[in-house]
């Protein structure tokens, strides 16, 4: 390794622990931000910029430009841009250079699409098919349905889900606990059925399959360790593929559909917010569009001069 592979290192190694210890981050997030920052030194390393303290906004316009002939959306863009704010202004702070390389660097406008949605016709079909499942395969069929139901009934990320402990589920009150973003906390309604199901997973799937390893994971595995993001995204693509017509719309198709649904059915945009847990309210307008769009749709079908 040459020297200024290793002054790169030493940095982008601070950097990540900084992230995990003082922010700490998820370490999806984290991953997140390292990657993007170690794109930016292989370019900048073969411009000659052989430390980080001589980062110029010319070499991190440059990385974008190449990043953009490749064919990475906009979205990607966007999101880098913002690694690389992030980066340089964690730079600055703690001396690791004289000034703010990024701070005039632009993010190219992302197009916003509209998420993909399942009616609630489709969302009442699919946990129907669930159910019935559990008939053949009662451990692993109460288990996912409990998942169907909870993600539905709150709009939770998979990664909040999985993250789930006993504790965190009121069944009184009818509320989880979750630890978000930058472990930020929120508490999240469910109803009624999410509650039923959680109740039969708890009391008759999850003891069958406990393990001195399980801990307080409220969703386990197979073998009886916490259950992890991959098997649940594998648990929802099945399931939704199991009904015919239903779109594959994946974990985070449900909580675009949690949201619509809930906006659809009166419910304010700072609650929808609060309840998706983010940051900004911008985020959260989207599901407003969604909703318009439905509605312009039935009108269109429905008005006979529309």
């Amino acid at each position: 390794m040459s020297e200024d592979e290793a002054a790169w290192d030493r940095v982008i190694d601070d950097y990540e622990r900084h992230l995990t210890l003082e922010r700490d981050l998820t370490p999806h997030t984290v991953r997140g931000y390292v990657t993007d920052v170690r794109g930016l030194a292989e370019h900048a390393e073969r411009l000659g910029v052989r430390d980080p303290a001589d980062l110029t906004i010319r070499t991190m316009r440059s990385h974008l430009a190449q990043q953009k002939s490749l064919g990475r959306a906009r979205s990607t863009l966007a999101r880098r841009s913002t690694s690389l704010r992030v980066f340089t202004a964690w730079l600055r702070r703690t001396g690791r250079a004289e000034n703010d390389a990024a701070a005039l660097l632009a993010s190219p406008a992302a197009r916003r699409e509209l998420p993909a949605t399942l009616s609630a016709t489709d969302v009442r079909a699919v946990l129907d098919a669930a159910a019935e499942r559990i008939e053949t395969d009662a451990v692993t069929g109460t288990r996912d349905l409990a998942i169907l139901e909870v993600l539905y009934a709150t709009g939770i990320r998979v990664g909040e889900l999985v993250g789930l402990d006993r504790d965190d589920i009121d069944t009184g009150r009818r509320v989880v606990r979750v630890f978000g973003k930058g472990r930020k906390e929120r508490t999240v309604p469910f109803g009624l059925p999410a509650q039923d199901a959680l109740d039969a997973w708890l009391q008759h799937g999850r003891p069958q399959i406990v393990t001195e390893s399980s801990g307080p994971a409220v969703f386990l595995g197979v073998r009886g360790g916490r259950i992890d993001p991959r098997t649940v995204r594998e648990v929802v693509h099945r399931r939704l593929g199991e009904v015919e017509g239903i779109a594959d719309l994946g974990p985070h198709g449900l909580r675009h559909t949690a949201a619509t649904h809930l906006l659809e059915g009166g419910a304010d945009l700072r609650s929808v917010q609060e309840v998706l847990g983010h940051a900004s309210i911008g985020t959260t307008q989207i599901y407003t569009h969604v909703s318009n769009e439905r509605l312009r749709a039935a009108f269109r079908q429905a008005h006979p001069r529309a």
